[in-house]
């Protein structure tokens, strides 16, 4: 197996000193045949360090009697993430004043405390469990290593602005090698409609217009806007939109792209979608493509979270971290403490302390408080202002908010583990199912998504075997009230309907072939990620005005910022870096660590609040 090394690439291309073009790297699907092997950080062009975070190595697990191409180890010990080196905090925790606390270590809250601790900035997170990540974490079953929640990695590439889990990696030092996916999903759908999105634009856009050749301007219309819009994103250095100063300077610098970002940000995909397809099976496909993004159809996912999506996956797209999900949040903790701040575990934050009105610490479930200049909370809005904060001083845009806003359906989940020849030849990783009527889209269990990780990493799981994770809508009102015993039985009842749904459909023998299986109920994620119903994020009540309602990171109270699925630009894994990214430049502004201007603050921070009000 031949192994190659190629240097970092511009921004236009994946590969240099090469004479193989991206576009025909082939990758054989039933055996491991050769990997790439990206370098970057031997790039020679310091604007790339956005690249730093990766290594590629494509290649696809062997379905059959398989041998394992690498030795997996992981970025920081377990043991060492029960522990921490931080482990101090506790000893400290009346004396020592930090610069921010952040409440959870998901991805979003991760990557402020990151950016914030690479400022210089003296950051403790605080987690109630007992290792980072929360739903992009993992757990380990009788040698089965499972992702918490998505296995698909959108803002994780090599190129661009939007590579914003690879440019957080990068900012401490953190390298992780990766496996491209040829396909980002592959869609089951009513009337025998099957799509598979490739990684690749143009074979994507030919299989689409195959399907529906008599919609093929309409398509290329509206995937065209898509672009559009990605482009101009992509084309900026992301920073917070709450910061006058930078966004003055963005402005000058690129007019154009910030005017297009501002002209689509109180759209929606379906509203555009529906300006140049008629085709009802083409708009419900389009449907069921932002579902996956915001669990709303099209009419209801504003364009711009739309277009990161739909465009991100073609652009940089779709690479899984070899070792799991869970290796990302590693990353970033060990990261995170090598920049001289903490994370611990173990911390259950029970409420934000505040005193004269501003936010300066927290306090645990056991009685310990942590005093600081700031508060970042990466709980969901619902759990900061109704648990965190007592409820009855909910400030007014709070209020807003959650008028605009209802908590989107939290997931049923099963993990499964199953014998390896199961799974025909060319299995996908990625499914969406939708057997029985486009009507069922948004209903509890009408639809499925799949995730088998271990099509592109063999080492997740024991030798001749395959990990299943399966994903179905379920609002936790369904699970309450229930006795032990009825609990129990009511998960063994839908799981295996979802089981025999997909044995008919993909997997025939699916279910004689499980060797492993664990359900996890919206209980499950509530008491586990701290999620207040279990709730994934912000689900829009109507049709909202694209993304303009959506709050951004500061708060009615001083001191106190939000991180997160709940703030600009919503749920998926880029969004919440994106959150991350953009709390981290505005906390720092405030800190001292970046430029200010307290009059423009005070102007903007005004105006983007009216401009809420108008959502």
């Amino acid at each position: 197996m031949s192994v190659l090394r190629f240097g970092l690439s511009s921004p236009g291309s994946i590969i240099s000193n090469c004479n193989t073009k991206p576009s025909s790297i082939q990758i054989q699907r039933n055996k491991c045949m050769r990997n790439f092997y990206f370098d970057h950080l031997k790039s020679r062009n310091s604007v790339d360090n956005h690249a730093q975070g990766l290594e590629f190595r494509v290649s696809r697990a062997n379905r059959g009697k398989r041998k394992t191409k690498f030795t997996l180890r992981s970025v920081i010990d377990f043991g060492k993430v029960v522990e921490p080196e931080a482990s101090s905090a506790a000893d400290e925790s009346n004396s020592c004043l930090y610069d921010a606390i952040v409440i959870g270590s998901g991805i979003g809250g991760l990557v402020a405390a990151t950016q914030l601790a690479v400022k210089g900035a003296k950051v403790l997170v605080l987690e109630k469990y007992v290792i980072p990540g929360g739903s992009s974490g993992f757990y380990e079953r009788d040698g089965f290593k499972f992702d918490v929640g998505s296995s698909v990695m959108f803002g994780f590439s090599d190129k661009g602005n939007l590579n914003l889990i690879t440019q957080a990696l990068a900012a401490v030092g953190c390298r992780l090698q990766v496996i491209p996916d040829p396909t980002t999903v592959h869609f089951h759908l009513p009337n025998d409609l099957s799509v598979q999105v490739h990684r690749e634009y143009s074979d994507f856009i030919s299989e689409l217009i195959g399907k529906f050749p008599h919609e093929r301007e309409g398509i290329l219309k509206f995937y065209g806007i898509s672009w559009k819009v990605f482009n101009a994103l992509n084309s900026l250095q992301l920073k917070s939109l709450e910061e006058p100063l930078y966004l003055f300077g963005q402005f000058f610098k690129k007019p154009l792209e910030c005017l297009t970002l501002a002209y689509y940000l109180p759209q929606n995909a379906g509203d555009i979608a529906r300006k140049y397809i008629k085709d009802p099976d083409l708009l419900s496909f389009i449907d069921a493509e932002c579902f996956i993004v915001s669990t709303v159809n099209a009419t209801r996912t504003p364009m711009i979270n739309a277009s990161m999506v739909l465009c991100d996956r073609h652009f940089g797209g779709i690479n899984y971290p070899v070792g799991g999900v869970g290796e990302i949040a590693k990353s970033l903790a060990k990261g995170l403490a090598n920049h001289g701040s903490e994370i611990l575990y173990k911390a259950n934050v029970t409420s934000i302390i505040i005193e004269d009105g501003k936010a300066v610490g927290v306090k645990l479930s056991d009685g310990r408080k942590f005093y600081a200049k700031t508060v970042v909370s990466n709980a969901t809005r619902w759990d900061t202002f109704g648990k965190l904060l007592k409820k009855e001083d909910l400030p007014e845009e709070e209020k807003r908010f959650q008028k605009a806003y209802v908590k989107a359906p939290s997931f049923l989940s099963i993990h499964l583990g199953v014998k390896a020849d199961v799974l025909p030849p060319y299995t996908d990783c990625h499914h969406f199912i939708l057997e029985d009527g486009w009507k069922n889209l948004e209903d509890p269990y009408g639809s499925i998504f799949l995730s088998i990780p271990t099509v592109l990493d063999a080492s997740l799981a024991p030798e001749g075997n395959h990990i299943l994770h399966i994903f179905t809508t379920s609002p936790v009102e369904d699970w309450e009230g229930l006795s032990r015993k009825d609990y129990e039985a009511k998960k063994e009842l839908v799981a295996d309907k979802i089981i025999n749904r997909l044995e008919k459909k993909l997997f025939p023998g699916l279910k004689s072939s499980i060797v492993f299986k664990e359900v996890g109920t919206p209980k499950t994620h509530r008491r586990y990620l701290a999620r207040d119903s279990g709730t994934y994020g912000p689900m829009p009540r109507g049709v909202p005005k694209g993304l303009l309602g959506m709050p951004f990171n500061t708060t009615a109270i001083n001191g106190l910022y939000c991180v997160g699925d709940s703030c600009f630009p919503g749920q998926g894994v880029i969004a919440v870096a994106f959150s991350g990214v953009m709390c981290a430049h505005r906390v720092a502004a405030d800190l001292g660590f970046e430029k200010k201007n307290p009059v423009l603050d005070t102007a903007h921070l005004q105006l983007l609040g009216w401009l809420r009000t108008l959502a």
